[in-house]
């Protein structure tokens, strides 16, 4: 089976550990390029992105920019307990042309962002969150394409440490300078 073709994005603290998982991306009306027609405004916002969090949201602020019309109500469960929100329907742009149409939302209160970004857009995809050298990285990739598993990985790297770098019991040792078989019997 062909994979699809991938798109991704990598957003990187400006220096530093955050807190907050958080970038631009963009809001439309829902839209289907493929239908023709005049394609709405994109508007960018900032974006927090919550593996706690089942659905996306978006605050009044884009509503308001996008002109954006209710499709329903659903009742919401969270800090604050449940509510009833309106639900949109809405076409969202993560960054370097990570795209996805069609998307259910609800209207929520966000602090410090306008977009939640929740797993039921992460779910679709591969996501990572890196902290090497004091340094936040965090990246998705849409579709997902292969499991991220550090457990294998590190058992990889400890097998080929043991096979090409340290003495391993299962292989005989060789002479150093002609790779002569020391252990070999002579006849």
């Amino acid at each position: 089976m062909t994979q699809p073709p991938s798109s991704s994005f990598t957003s990187v603290s400006a220096g530093g550990l955050l807190a907050v998982l958080k970038n631009r991306c963009a809001i439309s009306q829902a839209f289907d390029p493929a239908t023709g027609g005049v394609h709405p405004p994109v508007i960018e916002f900032d974006a927090i992105w919550d593996t706690g969090a089942t659905n996306s949201v978006i605050t009044q602020d884009v509503i308001d920019a996008c002109g954006l019309a209710p499709i329903g109500v659903v009742q919401t469960h969270g800090v604050h307990g449940a509510q009833l929100a309106d639900v949109f329907l809405v076409n969202i742009y993560l960054p370097n042309h990570v795209a996805f149409g069609a998307i259910r939302v609800t209207k929520g209160l966000l602090p410090d962002a306008q977009i939640l970004i929740g797993m039921d857009l992460i779910s679709h995809g591969d996501f990572a969150v890196t902290n090497f050298q004091g340094i936040t990285k965090f990246s998705f990739r849409f579709p997902s394409m292969r499991h991220i598993d550090f457990v294998q990985e590190h058992n990889d790297r400890e097998m080929r440490k043991h096979m090409h770098g340290g003495r391993n019991k299962f292989r005989p040792k060789k002479h150093k300078t002609f790779g002569i078989n020391k252990h070999k019997k002579k006849k």
